[in-house]
């Protein structure tokens, strides 16, 4: 039994296969025997494509080679039904066995695994992986057949028994270190992340070979070279020149010691023949050199390569360690390192391929394939790359945060479907602290921004009570372009409703309960796939966090704070849109508000103001309201009355005070005043008229007043008439209109910034249309000169009054003595009595034409200042004024007296038609 398990082994199994293929004994195959063992315990990849035909077909030219064309025929039949069973699942590996075994390791090996079978060889599967992060060398050993000296003092590597030989690097002279990928960073090998030593008798790892991958590090597939790469077969380096020695400094440089110069070049380090020009700023290489123009041609156009290796390096060099550079700036320079790495794995690839080849050159006496212009065919595309990191490096000096992003994702609007690859995943690093500050901001209102990255500013400054309006702001120039400005405007709207809800409502709700937070950008790749679908997945966050998160604030301030019921409560109250209580009021404050107003106390004021609340439909407010509701008395002015000083006020804090900032009461104190003086003519003028009506049958027994009185009921009819024109413009076209505007806009209103901009919409539109703006400040100067002629007026006939019944009481009363004389039988009136009634009626007479003059002269002043208004709004740009002019004059009572009217009024028609 021991002794079938024993046949069975693996190694028997082998042996005999060697014997069975070779044909020789047991004793005869033990080299074969070893050296098949050393191939299937090996951990590197082959360097040939994994294609089972490709390797049949090898097989089939190797016996054509040997004149084994039976066998060949027998081989080919024989794969062809190998290829229809399924019994063995490896068909591939096991042909490769075959093939390595027929092959002598005593010969040396052929050209199949040139270096630029090897660029395609060694690119990985996915081409696009991210790379992991790892250090960049101080440099790259370069390990020639000797130890000798480099420029600069360093001292490079020989090769030795532990140096990477032709046994380990395989056919192709190949070893399994990574490349620097065409179309993308590949991935580290798990040997190098784990920090794996090297093998065993192999050289230390020090800082100058620190980027030398251990040998057993192979990548997991290989696939075959391109077809644009030309074959590469042996090439002598010996072109018929005569060799440089040592000594002869006339002879010309070779090309071999070139490419060693050219690889130190590479890494940023100055040659022996290539060094860097200070002045210049350019590699440069040194004139006394014996060289042909082509190679130094050649030479110099590589050596473009280490320039722009040394800008990008000097800039992550420069940046990686500074701290103020910020989170954005750190993932910059890391990817500049990760594309460095890959940069430096294609140097160490060619590393290995120059020293195996200087020892099969040694050894075998084979040229070496490495030339300067098949390095300038492999470093194509690196050079590509390294070319947009050092434009991306100059563009992005001196940003950092959101506005390097913006630079960075400038530079992936390109055609070039590989160098848009390359800043997608650049960009995709440097996003990333973007997108993680935007999501803590949008889903739990925290903003850690020490080095001021984030397109979201906070002042720590700002009081409370202005949070909304000033605390958060925008950094215009910190927002990334592939951010619209509607998203950072929302995105600035869900942070600080949350802060508000927490700091200013004192609202403890968690933020996960007002919106769910979905995946946050925890990954680079998680960035990359928002950046993917910045309209799709990216918005739909953005725009469910703002609906959520504005809803829940809208809800709270009108539920538990009755944001709607104080707006409502600033309509009726000081905007005077509770008629009731407007007009008991001011009766009420008849008396008191008719005396100078340094006589009045607020607490007086008061108690009337709570009075006509219980007497009017304001007492069923809501107590919240009338609790804020109360009385202010402006400034005091020499002469003032208590017209001039009376306001109503409305206390507003918490969180309401976020809508009524002081700027907006200060406007409702305006709007206010002016309505109050409005509402105060028309009161005045209704006082006026009922002093008419009550008056006009008790002097109708003095006839010589008729013409007086007459020009009183004249006047007083103007007046009448533009006031109540006024009101109507100010309450239905201004007021009213507004308001039914705003209300529109509250509800239909998506955060509390819409209803902030609609109420500040609503005060300026009130404010402008009621002249109170500074454009309208002659208008409003007219306007209160009319009013103040409407008192002036008021006073004129109120003194006209009291003379005229006195008068008629004193002649009553003469009367009244007349008939009680005449009763008693005596005469009526002696001759003195009567001479001296008839003298004071005489007198009481002659003031009549001074009346008559007084109201003239009022009369007049009045309609000079009513046309000069007519005038101003028949040329004022709001058309609301324009109509109203119309309506002052609907008669053209004025216009026949003022030719600036006509004029007006001719050119707006002729405008119009």
């Amino acid at each position: 039994m021991a002794a079938s398990l024993d046949q069975k082994s693996p190694n028997v199994l082998l042996q005999s296969l060697c014997c069975r293929i070779t044909g020789k004994s047991e004793a005869e195959v033990a080299h074969q025997f070893q050296y098949a063992v050393r191939v299937i315990g090996s951990n590197y990849a082959p360097t040939i494509e994994r294609d089972e035909f490709l390797v049949s077909e090898k097989i089939k030219k190797e016996m054509v080679k040997q004149r084994r064309e039976a066998d060949a025929a027998l081989f080919s039949e024989l794969h062809r039904k190998l290829q229809t069973q399924g019994v063995l699942k490896h068909r591939w590996s096991v042909l490769y066995l075959l093939l390595s075994l027929c092959e002598d390791p005593r010969k040396p090996s052929p050209r199949l695994g040139s270096y630029g079978a090897l660029f395609a060889q060694a690119l990985p599967r996915d081409a696009h992986s991210t790379p992991f992060y790892c250090t960049r060398p101080q440099s790259l050993a370069l390990s020639y057949g000797d130890r000798a000296p480099a420029p600069g003092g360093a001292t490079v590597v020989a090769g030795g028994p532990g140096a990477l030989s032709s046994t380990t690097m395989g056919t192709s002279g190949i070893s399994s270190l990574g490349v620097y990928t065409l179309n993308g960073p590949s991935p580290t090998p798990q040997s190098l992340l784990a920090g794996q030593p090297p093998a065993a008798g192999g050289p230390a790892m020090g800082s100058r070979l620190a980027w030398a991958l251990p040998v057993g590090s192979a990548p997991a597939c290989a696939l075959a070279p391109p077809s644009s790469r030309p074959p590469l077969g042996p090439v002598s380096l010996n072109r018929g020149v005569r060799p440089r020695r040592d000594g002869d400094p006339n002879a010309e440089v070779t090309e071999a010691a070139l490419v060693r110069d050219i690889l130190y070049v590479f890494q940023g380090i100055d040659g022996k023949y290539i060094k860097m020009n200070l002045a210049d700023n350019c590699y440069k290489m040194d004139a006394k050199v014996v060289l042909c123009k082509s190679l130094r041609d050649t030479g110099s156009r590589l050596a473009e390569l280490g320039w722009l290796h040394n800008k990008v390096r000097k800039y992550t060099d420069a940046r990686s360690l500074d701290r103020a550079f910020g989170l954005v700036g750190q993932s910059f320079c890391a990817s500049l390192h990760q594309e460095l790495k890959e940069y430096y794995r294609l140097l160490s690839v060619l590393h290995s391929q120059l020293q195996v080849e200087e020892d099969q050159g040694v050894n075998l006496m084979v040229e070496s394939s490495l030339t300067l212009k098949r390095l300038l065919v492999w470093t194509y595309d690196p050079k590509a790359r390294l070319k947009t990191l050092a434009a991306l490096v100059d563009f992005c000096q001196g940003r950092k945060g959101g506005e390097l992003a913006s630079a960075v994702h400038a530079y992936g609007k390109t055609g070039d479907p590989q160098m848009r690859a390359l800043v997608q995943h650049i960009l995709s690093l440097v996003s990333h602290p973007i997108l993680n500050f935007l999501y803590r901001w949008i889903y739990d209102g925290e903003l850690e921004d020490t080095y001021h990255e984030f397109f979201v500013a906070s002042d720590p400054n700002v009081k409370t009570d202005r949070l909304w309006h000033d605390k958060y702001s925008l950094r215009k120039s910190m927002i990334p372009s592939f951010i619209t400005m509607d998203q950072s405007h929302k995105v600035l709207l869900i942070g600080k409703s949350i802060n508000f809800l927490h700091q200013v409502c004192h609202d403890r709700t968690p933020p996960g309960k007002i919106t769910p937070a979905s995946k946050s950008a925890d990954t680079p790749s998680d960035a990359a796939e928002l950046l993917w679908d910045l309209e799709g997945a990216f918005q739909g966050k953005i725009d469910a966090a703002y609906f959520d998160t504005s809803r829940y604030l809208l809800n709270v301030l009108n539920r538990d704070y009755l944001l709607l019921d104080h707006l409502q409560a600033m309509r009726r109250y000081l905007l005077l849109g509770q008629g009731d209580f407007i007009r008991h009021l001011m009766d009420l404050l008849k008396p008191e508000l008719a005396r100078p107003a340094t006589t009045l106390y607020q607490h007086n004021l008061t108690g009337i103001l709570e009075t006509a609340v219980r007497a009017t439909n304001a007492q069923y407010d809501n107590a919240e309201i009338l609790k804020r509701l109360d009385v202010r008395l402006l400034e005091v002015s020499p002469g003032s009355t208590g017209w001039d000083v009376f306001s109503l006020d409305y206390h507003v804090d918490g969180p309401i005070a976020t809508v009524f900032t002081r700027e907006c009461m200060s406007r409702y104190l305006r709007a206010f005043n002016f309505l109050w003086r409005a509402k105060r003519m028309e009161y005045t003028l209704t006082d006026i008229w009922k002093g008419q009506m009550c008056n006009a049958k008790l002097l109708k027994t003095m006839p010589e007043l008729s013409g007086v009185l007459h020009q009183c009921h004249i006047l007083a009819s103007e007046m009448v008439h533009f006031i109540h024109q006024m009101q109507y413009y100010i309450t239905f076209e201004v007021l009213e209109c507004s308001w039914d505007e705003l209300w529109n806009k509250v509800q239909q209103a998506q955060d509390l910034d819409h209803i902030i901009t609609a109420h500040e919409v609503f005060l300026d539109t009130i404010i402008s249309r009621c002249l109170l703006d500074s454009n309208s400040r002659s208008l409003l100067n007219q306007l209160r000169a009319i009013f103040n002629q409407i008192i002036e007026f008021q006073s004129a006939q109120d003194s006209l009054y009291r003379s005229a019944l006195e008068e008629l009481r004193l002649r009553l009363q003469y009367d009244e003595q007349k008939k009680t004389r005449e009763t008693q039988g005596e005469w009526g009136v002696t001759a003195e009595q009567e001479a001296e009634e008839a003298n004071r009626v005489r007198e009481f007479q002659d003031t009549i034409p001074k009346m008559r003059s007084q109201l003239h002269i009022l009369t007049h002043y009045y309609q000079g200042i009513v046309q000069q208004f007519l005038v101003l709004l028949m040329t004022s740009p709001d058309q609301s004024l324009r109509f109203l002019s119309f309506r002052l004059d609907f008669n053209e009572h004025y216009r026949a007296r003022e030719p600036r009217l006509r004029a007006s009024l001719g050119t707006t028609r002729g405008r119009r038609s």
